[in-house]
């Protein structure tokens, strides 16, 4: 038979170990970084291992290499064995459970008797070393889920006892490196040797199954690469990261805190950080209603009847906290669109009315599993900024691109690049097959119409409709999932929204879902984690600094501030008792741009020296020159594209 391998027809035998064929087209170089291939026959694409049988029906073999993404994934899966093939040599006391491949690498959870400590993964690392320089085969073998769990018991693996009995399937597979055998659906690397350039990171605790009434676990975090150079410049980036991170940032900073004991998942805005999201609600606010928006609000609670008709309940109850008042259920409002739909129907519209654009940061509430809470990115409690567009079939299109114009704005005001991804329906949705390719084309038109390159998520849009999650890239080169746009025929149908077209008749409009930064909980969390907490002057909390060299310039100091402070000047003094030197640290510290420094000489002058935080001197200043650069510089960011700024 003959198969094509990159677009060359190579003659192999049904039966064959892949890696022979592929050896016949590609070259040795080639060869070395290969993991898996995807093999295309009469069904669907499926990926297999390199020593795996050629199919008998096999048409092309696309080789997948290590350094890709696909690549990568599988690579760090058999890290993950490779992993749990170390704990049990060191600690053969220790259970398996599950192993899979993260974003970020990979992670195991074991349960021990003596949860793992960061002093434990000197130790297990070096034992992967020697398990991967031994370059152990990783051998596949099926069995049937009776000699499965027959195999598992004699070992005492309870949980993957669990595991196999949970599968349909009458059989499983199972993969072998060494001497560890562990469940599981593959593919895998050829040998452990492609573990070789793998870093363990930390540990934490996970409940099984992520359910707070079933065990906890030991969880080991690490991450591979297919070599030591991608290796360490991700190390590179953690250790970055670790010096950015919001959590550290916002203790040192009095941003905000959190009372575990009280409110798990909860934020306690401080006094600078509730000024920081004040100005950049403000802000928000200011950019809606200039592109069209209403401003709107709906009510935390609804009864469980209407959670019910938008088929939140059916499909996100999981997620959702309900309470009771009187003899009625009520849900907690996990997100705005049902709140939205209802004043939408509070009037009968006109296609003259149309598109009602209603813009709300509402605060809504998640249940959260507390393994997965994370600082400000993962929380119960946050504000959306969300939004909902009522427009015609006719105006959609038209309405998507506004909105990734705001995006686009957005994201440059802040210097991030981004890419689009365009999710399609998942198997648990609500809708017409009609509506679903309708409102996907409508995404894929708008973004193609603004120019912009897009990869297709199958499967991964909303129950109620597709949706563009925009990806933004920060300047550590970290991914975080921000914007989104969702297109939805279907829940203006169970709520009966109309408008009244042309033709006099009743029509449906089309709604579109859409965040732009998403939580602004996550989102500050992001921008803490850009600028290092060093937030831009026209955002930060504090923008200039007063600092005394004595006592006795403190009098002017105090009219100096009080000047800052009436021009719109975010100032504060420090006049204690303390040398200037520690003081200017202290303001270094403290991530304020400008310092002004008052002595004798700058109280003769009515003056101020202007020191920046990188340590430039800018020299004797009077107060109005001062408040003028500040002004400047809390504009520039604005000056790149279509948004203004102005001190109120």
């Amino acid at each position: 038979m003959n198969v094509l391998v990159e677009g060359t027809s190579v003659e192999a035998d049904a039966g064959s170990p892949l890696a022979a064929v592929l050896k016949n087209a590609l070259s040795g170089s080639k060869m070395k970084s290969l993991v898996a291939v995807r093999v295309k026959g009469n069904g669907d694409p499926v990926v297999l291992d390199l020593s795996s049988p050629l199919p008998e029906d096999a048409q092309s073999l696309e080789p997948i290499s290590a350094q890709s993404p696909e690549g990568l994934t599988i690579l760090r899966h058999s890290a993950s064995h490779v992993m749990a093939c170390a704990v049990r040599h060191l600690y053969p006391e220790a259970k398996v459970t599950i192993g899979p491949a993260i974003d970020t690498g990979f992670y195991y959870d074991f349960d021990v008797p003596r949860p793992f400590t960061s002093d434990d993964l000197a130790a297990i690392e070096a034992e992967m070393k020697k398990i991967a320089k031994s370059r152990l085969p990783f051998v596949r073998q099926e069995m049937t889920k009776e000699e499965a769990i027959a195999h598992f018991t004699a070992q005492g693996e309870t949980y993957k006892v669990e595991l196999i009995e949970a599968i349909p399937d009458p059989t499983v597979s199972l993969y072998t490196c060494g001497d560890f055998t562990d469940l599981c659906r593959g593919p895998h690397v050829p040998h452990t040797g492609f573990a070789a350039s793998s870093k363990l990171l930390s540990v934490a605790g996970a409940y099984w199954h992520g359910d707070e009434k079933l065990p906890m676990l030991s969880r080991i975090y690490g991450t591979a690469f297919a070599d030591d150079k991608a290796l360490a410049e991700r190390l590179k980036q953690i250790e970055e990261a670790k010096k950015r991170d919001h959590r550290k940032l916002g203790k040192e900073l009095s941003l905000f805190m959190f009372r575990e004991d009280v409110a798990p998942g909860m934020v306690f805005w401080l006094p600078k950080g509730m000024l920081v999201r004040s100005i950049l609600e403000d802000f928000w606010r200011r950019e809606h209603l200039k592109r069209g928006y209403s401003i709107v609000q709906g009510p935390q609670l609804l009864r469980v009847e209407t959670w019910m008709r938008s088929g939140h309940y059916d499909h996100y109850r999981e997620n959702m906290y309900f309470t009771q008042i009187d003899d009625d259920m009520y849900g907690i409002k996990p997100m705005n669109c049902v709140g939205h739909m209802l004043i939408y129907n509070n009037a009968l519209r006109s296609y003259r009315d149309l598109p009602q654009r209603y813009f709300e940061l509402g605060l809504v509430h998640r249940h959260e599993k507390s393994g997965v809470l994370h600082g400000l990115f993962r929380v119960r409690q946050f504000t959306q900024d969300d939004a909902h567009i009522l427009c015609t079939p006719e105006q959609l299109e038209g309405e998507i691109v506004g909105v990734i114009d705001l995006i686009n704005d957005l994201m440059n005001l802040f210097g991030f690049t981004y890419k689009v991804l365009i999710s399609t329906r998942p198997e648990n949705s609500i809708g017409t097959d009609e509506a679903w390719e309708l409102a996907t084309n409508a995404l894929i038109n708008a973004v193609t119409a603004k120019g912009l390159a897009y990869t297709i998520n199958e499967g991964d849009g909303a129950f109620y409709g597709p949706k563009i999650d925009v990806v933004l890239l920060d300047c550590i080169g970290r991914e975080w999932q921000c914007s989104t746009i969702q297109v939805d025929f279907t829940l203006p149908e169970r709520f009966d929204l109309v408008y009244v077209g042309q033709d006099g008749e009743r029509h449906r409009p089309v709604m579109v879902h859409r965040a732009i930064m998403g939580s602004l909980e996550r989102f500050i969390g992001v921008l803490i984690e850009q600028y290092s907490g060093a937030l831009p002057v026209w955002l930060a909390p504090v923008q200039t600094r007063l600092l005394t060299v004595t006592e006795s310039a403190n009098a002017a100091a105090e009219t100096m501030c009080a000047q800052l402070l009436a021009k719109g000047i975010r100032a504060e003094l420090d006049g204690r008792n303390e040398k200037l030197g520690f003081k200017v640290r202290e303001a270094q510290m403290a991530k304020i741009q400008y310092m002004l420094v008052i002595g004798d000489k700058e109280v003769q002058a009515q003056q101020c020296t202007v020191r920046l935080r990188n340590g430039d001197n800018l020299g004797l200043k009077s107060v109005d020159e001062i408040a003028q650069r500040i002004k400047d510089d809390a504009e520039e960011p604005f000056k790149r594209g279509g948004m203004c700024y102005s001190f109120a």
